[in-house]
């Protein structure tokens, strides 16, 4: 019995590579290049349009657009990088609409595991949650003292490299998406 490659197992390898660049990238340096997230951005919508034409194209922008949009309100707020907000429309992007919202369920759940990870080996210091917290829901907390007790914004310790999360998020849900086409 011959089995053949579906359309997502074209994405799913395709993308790898792609994925896990920018997974070592925010692993080692805290940091996600537009040249990896807005490069490809515009390949992944290439590859859309010319899979499926305009339909996959629309489809794959309402997933970047949902997916972006997740993080818009952290990122106003610093609590996110510019690099991970791009780097999640790029995933939305090439997963699509309605697989957008599987995808960001795995990559929060990825996320919180690297955050729990990354606190019970001492590799994450969550200040500037706390801090962020309680400017938002504390009346009573001293903001400006608050920050002024803060570490540097660029230590290693208090910044997860969310980058991590949303390369296995994407993977996982494409991977579901394969397993779910070759079980029918």
């Amino acid at each position: 019995m011959s089995m053949t490659a579906t359309p997502t197992v074209y994405l799913f390898v395709a993308a790898t590579p792609w994925l896990a660049v920018l997974l070592r990238q925010d692993w080692k340096t805290r940091s996600l290049p537009n040249r990896y997230t807005l490069g490809g951005s515009v390949v992944i919508l290439v590859w859309q349009f010319a899979w499926g034409g305009l339909p996959h194209l629309l489809n794959s922008l309402a997933g970047g657009l949902i997916a972006g949009a997740l993080l818009l309100i952290p990122f106003l707020l610093r609590a996110a990088g510019a690099g991970d907000v791009k780097f999640l429309f790029a995933s939305g992007l090439l997963v699509g609409y309605p697989a957008v919202f599987p995808m960001l369920f795995l990559i929060s759940l990825f996320g919180l595991l690297l955050g729990v990870v990354m606190q019970l080996s001492g590799r994450f210091d969550p200040v500037r949650l706390k801090h962020i917290a309680r400017t938002l829901f504390d009346w009573r907390y001293d903001r400006e003292e608050g920050r002024a007790k803060l570490p540097d914004r660029e230590s290693e310790k208090v910044r997860i490299p969310f980058g991590v999360a949303i390369s296995l998020g994407v993977w996982g849900t494409l991977l579901v998406r394969i397993a779910g086409e070759y079980s029918t």
